[in-house]
């Protein structure tokens, strides 16, 4: 691991996240180590700067010590910064020119790159990589031509499913009704997915802590409501899709990331999406998983793994 003798975890992510919180305070209650919190919309309302000379590099940042001795750095999803609005697009071009630069030239760990990370985020990228990796994939029509988006739809034996937003994010996905049909011509400005629903035998979510997978069953909820709150429970997943995700994972860059698979009526695991800086705070707390001691072994030693279990 770069930097193995220095002595702090870098987190990057919006002061307000739970999950870059308690992957702090677990780095420092198992390991003993600094972890530097960095919310990204701070900037430029404080200052940094980055300077080269014979000695090497140095970076700063007002308030925050020790951001040339780390080891390892969490790239936690972040809401970004905006200079003040007087400053323009070119300012705004030239402060995040300067915070990313100044961030991505650590010589440290990073989980995850953050070149891998916006890479992997795309839908159509996850799609063609988790097909060549060995998972079954739902027939899926990307688009933002109406027709083709007709004849999609209209040549499925079953129901299809329509997503907005890019994978990375959680898509908004809901079946596809006559309504959306009839104003498919919206697509042209918002390239839509279409894809076929895959009844489900059940749900899986798998975080992904660099070849350690915390699987986990999405059951249901049976009790009166319309909305019951589903049951989660470990699940340990067959070597055959273990194999796919150390494949898939490996071909989008990734160290973590947390997945969404189904198993359907058929038997097979279908791959859906990944998320590479998605929540996992409700699947260790509910399911009882130390992901995040995973997590911090990751950003600590170089493995995820969680010795006494």
């Amino acid at each position: 691991m770069a930097g193995h003798g220095s002595s702090s975890i870098l987190v990057v992510a919006d002061a307000d996240d739970r999950h870059a919180a308690a992957v702090a305070a677990t780095v420092r209650e198992q390991h003993g180590l600094n972890a530097i919190r960095l919310d990204p919309r701070e900037f430029p309302s404080r200052t940094g700067s980055f300077r080269v000379d014979r000695g090497g590099t140095a970076r700063s940042l007002s308030r925050i010590v020790g951001l040339d001795d780390v080891r390892s750095v969490w790239w936690r999803r972040t809401t970004g910064h905006t200079v003040p609005h007087a400053g323009g697009a070119e300012a705004q071009s030239e402060s995040d020119g300067f915070l990313q630069g100044l961030l991505w030239s650590i010589p440290a760990y990073w989980v995850n790159d953050p070149g891998a990370d916006r890479t992997a985020s795309r839908r159509i990228v996850q799609l063609e990589t988790a097909g060549r990796a060995g998972f079954a994939i739902p027939e899926t029509l990307i688009t933002n031509d109406p027709d083709e988006a007709r004849s999609f739809v209209g040549s499925r034996p079953g129901a299809v499913v329509r997503k907005r937003g890019n994978a990375g994010g959680r898509a908004r996905t809901r079946l596809c009704t006559d309504a959306d049909l009839g104003d498919i011509e919206a697509i042209r400005n918002t390239p839509t997915a279409f894809q076929d629903y895959i009844a489900a035998e059940c749900d899986l979510r798998v975080v992904w802590v660099d070849g350690v997978e915390w699987a986990v069953r999405v059951v249901p909820g049976h009790s009166e409501g319309s909305a019951p709150p589903a049951h989660l429970r470990p699940e340990r997943l067959p070597a055959s899709v273990g194999k796919s995700l150390t494949t898939l994972m490996g071909a989008l860059g990734l160290s973590f990331g947390v997945l969404d698979l189904r198993i359907g009526l058929d038997g097979e695991y279908y791959f859906l999406e990944v998320d590479p800086q998605g929540r996992f705070a409700h699947l260790a707390t509910r399911a009882d998983l130390p992901i995040f001691r995973s997590l911090a072994n990751l950003l600590v030693l170089g493995d995820g793994a969680v010795a006494d279990l």
